[in-house]
């Protein structure tokens, strides 16, 4: 599913925000800037937490502006993984299905194959405290997927995880996504996010949302505030990376709002 930020205005107090911007369905896009300049903010908005000024937000051709967060296509994952911590991987899991958690034998059939999906299979009656720190936002993650909403947000929610397990858990939600032609947008500080997972990258500073550029191209040829944020070293030391990727990846072409 689409998702169209027309003419958004985001205020708060003296921070403002503008957007105009499209996310193609079923692509994977990055969201990079530095920090407090809006793009946990372009998150919440989206999921209906935090009205824009003015503007709407269309998913699919339909105007959800003023819908409630739970009546949009929409499943967000954050960083602090907000697991209950009296309930088991499957509990937590099924809440994705249903508050209750009261299941047909179909819904706890796909919650458990899920769960073998995110690589927690044999670990369903496991306590939050019992698992790793990877294990809690696998869990999460299949909170979200059993959702089964056709737009999935990630708030930097593997910051906190070594190298190796975010690299790991990065692709398993690209995996994931691509399995199910989900509309992926991540939130990172992190440009090695953004080269592994998205298709599309949109830099978030100096009060705007930029249009999304293929990952690839955009770092190859940074502008200024993105040069600036990244850093010549940085770019010196991963120029050889982004040419890869570069000469790889597809370019593909974000929609134009009709």
């Amino acid at each position: 599913m689409d998702v169209w930020l027309r003419n958004i205005r985001l205020k708060q107090g003296e921070f403002e925000l503008v957007a105009d911007c499209a996310f193609d369905s079923g692509k994977s896009f990055a969201l990079i800037g530095p920090s407090g300049e809006g793009k946990t903010t372009i998150l919440m908005t989206i999921a209906g937490f935090l009205p824009p000024a003015a503007g709407q937000i269309i998913f699919g051709g339909r105007d959800h502006t003023t819908s409630r967060p739970a009546e949009r296509p929409v499943s967000m994952l954050f960083q602090e993984n907000n697991l209950f911590p009296h309930l088991t991987v499957y509990s937590n899991a099924a809440l994705g299905v249903s508050a209750n958690r009261k299941l047909t034998e179909e819904q706890r059939s796909r919650t458990h194959q899920v769960l073998k999906k995110v690589g927690l299979a044999g670990l369903e009656k496991r306590l939050p405290s019992e698992l790793s720190g990877g294990q809690r936002q696998r869990t999460a993650l299949a909170r979200s997927l059993l959702r089964n909403r056709p737009v999935l947000m990630l708030d930097e929610p593997f910051a906190a995880l070594g190298p190796g397990m975010r690299s790991e858990m990065l692709s398993l939600v690209s995996e994931v996504q691509t399995e199910n032609k989900l509309t992926l947008i991540l939130v990172t500080h992190d440009p090695t996010d953004a080269l592994q997972i998205a298709q599309e990258t949109l830099f978030v500073g100096g009060g705007k949302v930029s249009l999304p550029v293929p990952t690839p191209q955009l770092f190859n040829a940074p502008t200024d505030e993105l040069r600036n944020y990244l850093g010549e070293f940085w770019l010196r030391k991963n120029s050889s990376r982004v040419d890869g990727l570069q000469s790889e990846l597809p370019i593909h072409h974000n929609l134009t709002p009709q």
